[in-house]
């Protein structure tokens, strides 16, 4: 008589289906509490990144307006510094005797 394939001392599975559909039924409730958390810090993630992307627009505007007041400023400096240099230079010149003619051929 041939032997048959596979062990004979195989362990008879208890179909418990009731267990299984309440373990399942956990999983569903647990997984989907879990959804709901993420999707509620999602959301205010979502609020809190449009409150700093709102103010980030604000503080670059006002760095903007300040880097123009700045060069303008920096503009009226350089002016003022090189009219002081000429009206040193002017008494200089009018200090070693030179005539407002003279000076003025020297400039052009």
């Amino acid at each position: 008589m041939p032997r048959t394939k596979g062990s004979k001392n195989k362990p008879k599975v208890a179909n418990n289906f009731a267990s299984q559909i309440a373990e399942k039924k956990e999983s569903i409730a647990s997984l989907t509490s879990e959804i709901a958390s993420i999707t509620a810090n999602m959301d205010s993630l979502k609020a809190e990144l449009k409150t700093k992307r709102t103010a980030l627009k604000s503080v670059e505007k006002e760095v903007g307006k300040l880097q123009a007041k700045k060069a303008k400023a920096d503009q009226k400096a350089a002016e003022e510094a090189k009219k002081a240099e000429a009206e040193a230079v002017l008494k200089k010149l009018l200090a070693d005797g030179m005539s407002a003619e003279e000076i003025l051929v020297k400039l052009k």
